[in-house]
């Protein structure tokens, strides 16, 4: 298959070394706004055969069957609807878009063109997810009745003043930005909840005077603009929802005056709980023994079986997990809270 990778900032490194082990895959284009990006990745990647600065390029040639779209958040709804209409197979990172409304339109293009549009919410395949999701289903948990989820970490704004922290590029902080994962992988293992009522209190605290403001570390730092840029985003998140399946509880920061990372989602079962480590093991609680194990096992590149599952997609028109039909309800649920966040009031369904 001839494929296409349209943005080459960090996420691009999760997917190139993956695309290039397989032998049935030809990197024809390495496409970025700022070609020095995409010459980086051929000079890292060898396979990329060519290198472009405009994506209209990549999406004119008819030889290209799939693209990767990996640009900031804002322009996801953009070149995803053109690369339908030119008749390719879309994978897009998460989140979808900057709105539900948008990714909504986006789906529909995808149905429209007849065309694979899959979103990169990769935990979907991170191993752990598939085992708790796989014990849920075969009724192991028995009534999963609440989950509460953690997102914390201390100092640690991405890009302060860049695209990371400016809702009109990236529509919104951490919410948008690391919520998503955690949202949609309980959505996920408790077996596509449907939404009831969500309420949200969202604030900007940690870095309102960005030349003020101190870390230790901070992500995407090449891209902060801390003298001229902007920060209107959230960096600390907290509420609750309902849904058909359990109710959520949940705290998100990028930023906190702890010393703590805590990243973590909590199912409570009337037969058996979990805790799992985000990206890492799940401890499972049995209410019969009381007792705690921890099973450790190999845990494969998610980012690698998320891109042969939307390679095969392709090859035979069938949706895997990553569909945006499947993905639909968790765009649903940031747009509803950062509503709640801005109404200062519950949102139903």
């Amino acid at each position: 298959m001839v494929v296409a990778v349209i943005g080459c900032g960090r996420i691009s490194g999760s997917h190139f070394p993956g695309l290039c082990e397989m032998e049935d895959v030809r990197i024809k284009y390495a496409c970025d706004i700022l070609i020095e990006k995409a010459e980086k990745a051929k000079e890292k990647f060898p396979k990329i055969e060519m290198v472009t600065a405009d994506y209209k390029e990549v999406l004119a040639d008819s030889e290209v069957e799939a693209v990767w779209v990996l640009t900031p958040n804002y322009a996801h709804y953009t070149i995803t609807m053109e690369a339908l209409k030119a008749g390719k197979h879309v994978m897009c990172e998460k989140p979808i878009t900057v709105n539900y409304a948008l990714s909504c339109e986006m789906a529909e293009e995808a149905r429209k063109q007849g065309k694979i549009l899959n979103i990169g919410v990769c935990n979907r395949h991170h191993k752990t997810v598939e085992k708790l999701k796989a014990m849920n289903d075969a009724g192991e948990f028995g009534n999963i009745y609440h989950v509460y989820c953690s997102f914390r970490s201390p100092r640690s704004i991405p890009g302060l003043g860049g695209a990371f922290t400016t809702k009109a590029e990236s529509g919104g902080g951490v919410l948008i930005d690391w919520g998503i994962h955690f949202f949609d992988l309980i959505l996920y293992i408790l077996g596509d909840a449907k939404l009831k009522t969500v309420t949200c209190d969202a604030y900007s605290e940690m870095a309102k005077d960005m030349k003020k403001y101190r870390y230790k570390y901070m992500w995407a730092e090449d891209t902060a603009d801390i003298e001229n840029g902007t920060n209107d985003v959230d960096d600390f998140i907290t509420g609750y929802v309902r849904t058909d399946k359990a109710s959520i509880s949940f705290n998100g920061a990028w930023a906190q005056n702890l010393d703590k990372t805590e990243m973590f989602v909590d199912f409570l079962g009337d037969e058996k709980g979990a805790r799992l480590n985000y990206r890492a093991f799940a401890e499972i609680y049995d209410g019969a023994t009381l007792e705690t194990a921890t099973e450790e096992y190999e845990i494969p590149d998610m980012y690698v079986k998320e891109d042969r599952a939307f390679l095969e997609s392709c090859k035979t028109g069938a949706f895997d997990q990553n569909h945006i039909d499947r993905i639909l309800e968790s765009a649903k649920l940031l747009d509803a809270l950062y509503t709640s966040a801005e109404k200062h009031e519950e949102i139903a369904f």
